[in-house]
């Protein structure tokens, strides 16, 4: 392949694409740059993998940590399995490309996005996306792209396209989107209540900022693409579709119109049976064995088209709902008695129980990514456990779906979720699918919201999400609600929409069609806001807002604040105090290093000894405040007074009582308690105290006399009678008096 090198400048920067240099043995590759992000994509498809029925296509996305100038960490030295935010950015790869393959393509084919230099300024994600799209472009491998993969952010009301992190952070709207030339292919994204008009703004403002860049790919492909390899779908013969058609579709409509998911599962098989049936008597077992397999595929095409031609021409749905209809809703709060906040939500055949866990600042989720060490204080976890379909798999982990939904489910609640300052908190939410059919990720969006409130967490509003569907034949359309498996299975888009009453807090759209026009997304967005606001009176009618109180089973946190400087005086050489602290009380205790003490434990006396003894560590001395203290040193001219615990103050002979003392022994004696008050605090530290103050004066002449003394005392010793001179005098004199000395002496 001959080298070509292509840019296109975006936001003033350029966006350089090149290949023929790197990876020459792949069937695609781009290396694509960004400011100084650099992000190797690779393309590669294998034979055709026999006695399949799905399109086994693979999407990866590393990161090297060396692209950013790191060393693994960990014993051994590598990069190992990926973390969930490299697999998010496969699925962001894999959505959009997917559709793009011919019906019935059954060759093994891997996109391998490999990043090779992070910058830490311009994300890699979309550009493993664009790059994606541009090395299966640039291959023989047969797909009807390209398209481009693009974030949009609004930052201080204006929309951006390739944002850096830094603008991505201060962003009230941040998505990605895939875009072709004629239309919108894919959306993952968030938002803080954005209005559907605003989504629809910055998706089709995204749209045309990606043109420039589809006019390069298309450059390149003309001058170095390679010619596509030739592929005809296997199909069964017209005669035999024709007798597939005839057999199955009375029954494959009948089958469909059953509302209850098994029973119209079963009623498919028995149909599928019936065929075959049919098909071996009039055409033999050698027959139908040979063409097993197409006529199970032709089985599976005629229920697309017979569902679809239903819906399209009676404007029905298949379990009889009209097109904004939400099936029934059920939910139930605090079932769970020992966890903090629990949720059961049901809508259909769609069953979640959610709960959430409240924990401290201890909980908190480290994050090692290329861009630095970060610290995650809000956790969503969302699992799909096998019978929940009905099903037997092998439980090995969270798989890409689970960690995708889970994460959408995340981003539509964290937008509501209170300030760590405000409730300092860890929060963690785990949605359990109990029942699945259609949208068990909002399940997870709602059974969600009402944990939280269950749990007392106080949020700024309740979210709702919705699955919406899209039927299109080109001329007529159907935009459903709350869709079911089958009508995601066989529709045209999954469009997931969450949000608040007042706007959309995450979104997140498949389309397996060319793409769709504004005005088919603007009634899509309209409509699901309509069922959004539904189903939240629904889980409102549950419970209005938080609990006025946490669980009795969750921590209870204080918040004390000392100076930055004093967290020493806590945690104690080694980690002493603050061990002392947590073994003599019970609590746990987390020390940030803003002076931020967080104090937790579920019992409240204990809290509260722990804030006493953190008090008595960090408390400092006051002017005119008087403490009780331990004589701690005696001196010739005074006594040393522990007020508090590593705190030191004078207490001069002369301010130890009303006459003179001859001796400190006379009056106080070491380990003696005393009561002191604090004359004044220099700016060296040093505290010079009082017991003369505290004691009473003596009556008549002699407190008369004591007064003067006292008030004496309290003047400058150049305006007392017969005082000692002036500073500036005793420097005269001293300095004739050295004039008058003989030179000293130096000896060597």
């Amino acid at each position: 392949m001959s080298f070509v090198r292509e840019s296109v400048m975006v936001n003033g920067n350029p966006m350089t694409f090149e290949t023929g240099r790197l990876a020459k043995q792949a069937h695609g590759s781009i290396l694509i740059t960004f400011g100084e992000s650099i992000v190797l994509v690779t393309a590669v498809a294998g034979d055709e993998r026999p006695n399949i029925d799905f399109f086994p296509l693979t999407c990866e996305y590393v990161e090297k940590t060396f692209a950013a100038g790191k060393i693994p960490g960990g014993f051994f030295k590598r990069e190992g399995r990926q973390r969930d935010d490299e697999i998010l950015v496969c699925r962001l790869i894999d959505r959009p490309c997917r559709p793009l393959f011919p019906e019935g393509y059954r060759n093994d084919t891997q996109v391998i996005a490999t990043v090779l230099s992070a910058d830490k300024i311009n994300p890699t994600d979309v550009l493993a996306m664009t790059g994606a799209s541009a090395a299966l472009h640039l291959s023989d491998i047969p797909w009807a792209g390209p398209f481009v993969g693009l974030r949009v952010a609004r930052v201080a009301g204006e929309f951006i396209v390739f944002p850096t992190f830094e603008e991505q952070a201060a962003a009230d709207l941040d998505l990605v989107v895939g875009a072709s030339k004629e239309a919108i292919v894919m959306v993952e994204g968030g938002a803080a209540e954005a209005l559907e008009s605003d989504i629809i703004d910055a998706l089709f403002f995204a749209h045309q900022a990606a043109q420039p860049i589809l006019q390069v790919i298309e450059r390149m492909r003309a001058a170095v693409g390679k010619p596509k390899r030739s592929f005809v779908r296997k199909t069964l013969s017209s005669d035999l579709a024709a007798k597939v058609r005839k057999l199955a579709d009375p029954g494959i409509l009948q089958a469909s119109l059953i509302k209850e998911k098994k029973s119209r599962y079963d009623s498919y098989k028995a149909v599928r049976s019936a065929m075959f049936a049919s098909l071996t008597k009039e055409l033999g077992d050698d027959t139908v064995a040979t063409h097993e397999a197409l006529f199970k595929e032709e089985f599976e095409e005629r229920k697309y088209h017979v569902v679809r031609d239903y819906v399209l021409s009676q404007n029905k749905r298949i379990d009889g709902r009209g097109m904004k209809e939400v099936r029934p809703i059920t939910t139930e709060v605090g079932l769970l008695p020992r966890v903090h906040g629990s949720a059961l939500f049901q809508r259909g055949e769609t069953q979640a129980i959610v709960t959430t866990t409240l924990g401290t600042s201890s909980d908190e989720q480290k994050i090692d990514a290329l861009t630095g060490e970060r610290w995650k204080r809000f956790l969503l976890h969302y699992n799909f456990p096998p019978f929940s379909t009905g099903e037997v798999k092998p439980m090995r982990g969270p798989g890409r779906r689970e960690i995708g939904h889970g994460t959408l489910a995340e981003r539509a609640l964290v937008r509501i979720l209170p300030e760590k300052a405000k409730f300092p908190y860890t929060i963690r939410i785990v949605s359990e699918t109990l029942e699945s059919n259609g949208s068990s990720s909002m399940a997870a969006v709602c059974g969600g919201t009402l944990s939280l409130l269950d749990a007392g967490v106080p949020v700024s509003a309740p979210v709702a999400g919705i699955a919406m569907g899209l039927i299109s034949d080109g001329t007529r359309r159907a935009i459903m609600s709350d869709i079911l498996g089958d009508e995601d299975h066989l529709g045209d888009m999954d469009f997931k929409v969450c949000g608040t009453s007042r706007g959309v807090t995450a979104i997140q759209m498949d389309i397996k069609i060319a793409g769709l026009s504004r005005e088919i997304l603007t009634e899509a967005l309209d409509q699901a806001r309509e069922g959004r606001l539904f189903i939240l009176g629904k889980m409102l009618e549950t419970l209005q807002g938080p609990r006025s109180d946490l669980s009795k089973w969750a921590p209870r946190i204080t918040t004390m604040k000392v100076k930055p400087d004093q967290i020493r005086l806590i945690i104690g050489s080694g980690g002493k105090t603050i061990k002392g602290i947590v073994d003599q009380t019970g609590v746990q205790i987390d020390v940030e290093d803003d002076g931020t003490v967080n104090i937790a434990s579920s019992d409240a006396e204990a809290v509260k000894r722990a804030v006493e003894i953190i008090k008595g560590l960090t408390i400092e001395p006051e002017i005119g405040a008087v403490y009780h203290g331990t004589v701690s040193r005696i001196t010739d001219f005074g006594a040393f007074i522990e007020i508090m615990s590593g705190t030191d103050g004078l207490l001069h002979i002369s301010e130890m009582a009303h006459y003179r003392v001859a001796r400190v022994e006379d009056v106080m004696k070491e380990g003696e308690l005393v009561d002191v008050k604090v004359l004044s605090i220099e700016r060296d530290g040093k505290i010079r105290l009082t017991r003369r103050e505290l004691i009473p004066l003596p009556e008549g002449e002699e407190g008369e006399q004591a007064k003067e003394r006292m008030q004496a005392a309290r003047e400058p010793a150049s305006r007392r009678p017969g005082g000692p001179p002036s500073r500036a005098g005793e420097g005269v004199v001293r300095r004739e008096q050295l004039r008058d000395r003989p030179p000293p002496r130096r000896d060597r």
